[in-house]
């Protein structure tokens, strides 16, 4: 009875929290899959520009190189003192957890457009297709059906990743737990519904996935 009264009293707290890493994981994707897009894009070998693609490819990589937990720091101390203003803990997790995802998004999307026959982009021309035409409406859906699994992988990886801005005092389910056991004493119950909680997430987040898979799959045929 007592872990169940404990459960009660953490579970309105542990959903506030868990409504703010889905704001968290909400926001830093979208930083991560359009900065990744345009990254991607800008490196693949189809479209690459002489001076700029070196420099795009050079940001990519930096975003991989450097650990999260280090860019997360930068962006939270190091940005504010260099340029004069104040960042809260959510707008510093999602700007530095987007950014470093953003790099290996880019990747993918590299390894999607450089998949894609050259052909494909002939065929685009032969119809009257410029470049931007032939690569918004033939060879992007291409690439979105062959890169969706890692993509739900990345996203997956987002999810996980939040519990790390909790270090920052950034009030999301980790932190929300962690509180909860400095007030409660009672680790074992509130840590496995905080890794409840995260399951249930990530079967959300597969189960969406899976079911897009199977559209789109269904569209291709």
């Amino acid at each position: 009875m007592e872990t169940i009264d404990l459960l009660l009293r953490s579970y309105p707290l542990l959903l506030k929290g868990m409504y703010m890493t889905i704001q968290v994981l909400l926001g830093s994707a979208s930083i991560s899959f359009s900065l990744g897009l345009i990254l991607g894009i800008l490196s693949c070998e189809r479209l690459k520009i002489a001076v700029l693609s070196p420099i795009v490819e050079g940001v990519a990589f930096v975003y991989r190189a450097i650990p999260f937990y280090v860019q997360l720091l930068i962006v939270y101390f190091v940005l504010p003192d260099l340029l004069g203003f104040n960042l809260e803990p959510f707008e510093a997790s999602v700007i530095s957890l987007g950014m470093c995802s953003s790099g290996y998004v880019a990747q993918t999307v590299r390894g999607g457009l450089n998949a894609i026959p050259a052909a494909q982009w002939e065929a685009a021309f032969s119809l009257g297709y410029n470049t931007r035409q032939s690569l918004f409406f033939v060879i992007l859906p291409q690439m979105l059906r062959n890169v969706l699994p890692a993509f739900n992988n990345e996203f997956d990886a987002l999810l996980k990743t939040t519990a790390v801005v909790s270090s920052i005092g950034m009030l999301e389910l980790t932190r929300m737990g962690m509180n909860l056991v400095s007030r409660e004493m009672e680790p074992v119950p509130i840590y496995l519904t905080v890794a409840f909680f995260y399951l249930c997430l990530s079967a959300l987040i597969n189960f969406i996935a899976r079911k897009l898979e199977r559209r789109i799959s269904y569209v291709k045929n």
